[in-house]
């Protein structure tokens, strides 16, 4: 049971014209087969807490904690370990390498991770069957449609087997209808595979296929109907 949580988080920014509160007092917990979406409007701080959640920044207050051990405690180098080998990410722009094949594309973490060729090859054909591209292997992502560069996207996040996917704004290129296809793959994923995932996203209708919802105004936690008013994200 992989579990994430994070306590009373905060991110401030400071600049000459003061200071900016991107993120206050959040709090959520996500545990193995779970996918929390955060939703919002534009600027309310969803992908500061993404970026938080996955060891990219540091909070200003407050801890985010991967099976009870601080992200604080770690050193650099421990915590660039944890992003590489148990968070998977999804982009909104897609993230992939123009150069490189779909099949290229997904085996990058692998690559990272110095997985034996063999096993590399064989996870990336089963991850592009997994997502529906096992026929798409070979081509680049100008060849692919917006859907599919989501899906090699995917793919790749999740080729490393990691406990923690985090996807920022997955859909948000995608028209409604291969929007809903995609959140429904991710959530069949998470399921199967016992991820625990963190989904932001702005549109109310993706949030119906989680597990739970934290609703994000202004960098603060607000009352969300399917929690009656709670600011954490409770483990089911």
């Amino acid at each position: 049971m992989t579990t994430l949580r994070a306590e009373n988080l905060s991110r401030t920014f400071r600049s000459e014209a003061g200071d900016v509160h991107a993120l206050t007092d959040v709090s959520l917990e996500v545990s193995s087969g779970q996918l929390l979406v955060v939703r919002g409007p534009s600027g309310s701080g969803k992908t500061t807490l993404l970026t938080l959640l996955g060891g990219l920044d540091r909070p200003t207050s407050g801890s985010v904690q991967l099976d009870g051990t601080d992200f604080a405690s770690l050193s650099e180098d421990a915590l660039a370990d944890v992003r590489s080998q148990r968070l998977g990410y999804v982009f909104q722009g897609f993230g992939l390498i123009p150069v490189l094949s779909a099949a290229e594309n997904v085996e990058v973490p692998l690559r990272i991770l110095r997985v034996p060729p063999v096993e590399r090859d064989a996870r990336v054909a089963e991850m592009l069957d997994r997502v529906g591209l096992g026929g798409h292997a070979e081509q680049r992502p100008y060849e692919l449609s917006g859907g599919q560069q989501q899906r090699v996207g995917l793919a790749r996040a999740l080729v490393a087997r990691p406990g923690i996917l985090l996807a920022d704004e997955p859909t948000g290129q995608l028209d409604s209808a291969t929007a809903a296809a995609m959140m429904d793959l991710m959530v069949r994923l998470v399921h199967d595979d016992g991820i625990a995932a963190v989904v932001s996203t702005h549109d109310p209708a993706l949030a119906q296929r989680a597990d739970a919802v934290l609703e994000l105004h202004d960098g603060s936690a607000v009352a969300d109907g399917r929690h009656h008013g709670r600011h954490v994200a409770p483990e089911l």
